[in-house]
């Protein structure tokens, strides 16, 4: 009775701590609806948007999506985050999981002897016995440090897959801008060309030109509409990339007003904040930490490796009903590392250190490689920029000189027309130069992983769960 009343609480208190498995299917079609039901208007991402600026907005949603507000938006819905932050969970669990302790084995069993003992005696045999293992060496400790270790590197990856989602935000963004401005400039230059176009055939109908004059401007007017019709293609690919970029659906950015503020202003390459920024970047770049906090994530596994030399204690406490004695006894087993002293596996541990210390390195030289030459084309970028601008300031003053000369047997009308077309030539020479020198700073951005300009982002605004986020009440 009493080893039945024991085995009937041992298993109750071990079914009380036990997790029950709750089932979460996957449906393909509802996945698929929940994504293109995805818009910019979406209440939960209003809550989140507030959470990270601080302070409750006022319009919602936003007039103009700016980089910042787009930012956010591609936080709250990339997948790439989603699988970042889940990464992230699981090296946390795996953490409580180096914290806990071995559990005890519990063996109950029987055994019957068919002897000539006397009736009074019982023929029974019921011995139980518990195995406590005892953990030396402080290896629980150790595994603590290193799953810590893990934690930390993968928490740092969330910052790597958010600097590299609003990468391509801003990318497709600044690709948007341009095949927009390319695409106003063109369609101005057409009016020019179709005009000029218009002038020289009636010319040559009145032989006041050559015949060729006239088929030139027809085929300068037909190559500016192939151009155009290839900047609206561009604005439309950019959009739809943009909306990739966002993790939306197409179609969610319909009707959206875009502001493109972030790219006016260009930081000069003398300015001292890129000095600082570099150091900072040198120093604490996530994927540096990450690979850092790897790499004393290798330094615990050799330590747990050198301290699994050391054999653990199993302590046996136990209990025997022989034939109707109550006998208790007390055992200790310890391994005997005789034959095997763990060499093997501290080898293997050493080797993964020393990976990662490469791995580090190799790292830390791609940085500082990159920020250099990063550095070096923005600065080319931006004087090319600087050039464009004093060029088209020049087109300019030449055409408000001309157009003051503009009375009947000085310059003719055709020629103005030809003014605007160099103008406008010139406007998409400055716009190339405009999209390389923002490219030339993305890319600077990109290896300092830091924005160059002002925004209103905190920086662990990544971490955040939309999840857990309440929604807003609207």
């Amino acid at each position: 009775m009493r080893l039945k009343r024991f085995s009937i609480l041992f298993i109750a208190l071990f079914a009380g701590g036990c997790a029950t498995f709750h089932d979460r299917p996957l449906s393909p079609e509802k996945t698929a609806l929940d994504f293109e039901a995805r818009r910019l208007q979406d209440g939960g991402l209003r809550s989140f948007m507030e959470a990270a600026f601080g302070h409750s907005l006022t319009v919602w949603p936003p007039a103009a999506w700016d980089l910042d507000t787009l930012t956010l938006a591609a936080y709250y819905y990339h997948p790439d985050l989603d699988i970042a932050r889940a990464q992230w969970a699981v090296a946390r669990a795996g953490q409580r999981t180096a914290k806990e302790r071995p559990n005890p084995s519990f063996v109950l069993g029987s055994e019957l002897f068919v002897t000539n003992a006397p009736p009074d005696v019982s023929p029974w045999v019921f011995p139980l016995s518990i195995d406590i293992p005892v953990e030396t060496a402080g290896k629980r400790g150790i595994r603590t440090r290193q799953a810590a270790a893990v934690s930390e590197a993968a928490r740092l990856n969330i910052a790597q897959a958010a600097w590299q989602v609003r990468s391509r935000v801003r990318s497709q963004l600044l690709a948007l801008a341009a095949a927009r401005q390319s695409t106003a400039i063109l369609r101005n230059q057409q009016h020019a060309l179709s005009e000029n176009e218009r002038l020289l055939t009636q010319r040559a109908k009145e032989g006041g030109t050559s015949p060729l004059n006239a088929a030139q401007a027809v085929v300068l007017a037909g190559k500016n509409r192939l151009a155009l019709e290839d900047a609206r293609r561009q604005e439309t690919s950019a959009r739809a990339q943009l909306a990739d970029a966002l993790g939306l659906p197409n179609r969610a950015l319909d009707a959206i007003t875009f502001s493109t503020s972030a790219f006016d202003s260009f930081p000069s390459p003398q300015d001292p904040v890129l000095v600082h920024a570099r150091r900072a970047a040198l120093l604490g770049r996530a994927d540096l930490l990450s690979s850092l906090a790897t790499y004393a994530a290798s330094q615990a596994a050799l330590q747990l490796e050198i301290a699994k030399q050391y054999p653990d204690v199993h302590l046996g406490p136990g209990y025997m009903y022989d034939q109707g004695s109550d006998k208790w006894g007390l055992g200790l087993t310890i391994p005997l590392p005789i034959l095997s002293q763990n060499r093997g596996p501290i080898a293997e541990a050493q080797a993964r250190r020393r990976e990662a210390a490469a791995r580090f390195l190799a790292l830390q030289d791609k940085i500082i490689n990159d920020i250099d030459r990063a550095v070096a084309e923005y600065a080319v970028s931006y004087q090319k920029l600087q050039t464009a601008d004093r060029v088209l300031e020049a087109d300019l003053r030449q055409d408000q000189t001309l157009r003051r000369l503009l009375r009947p047997g000085d310059v003719s009308r055709l020629t103005l027309f030809r003014s605007q077309l160099d103008i406008d030539s010139t406007r998409l020479a400055r716009a190339d130069a405009w999209l390389q020198a923002q490219q030339a700073l993305g890319a600077l951005e990109d290896a300092l992983e830091q924005p160059l300009g002002p925004t209103r982002l905190s920086a662990a605004s990544f971490e955040m769960d939309p999840r857990r986020v309440a929604p807003s009440g609207d």
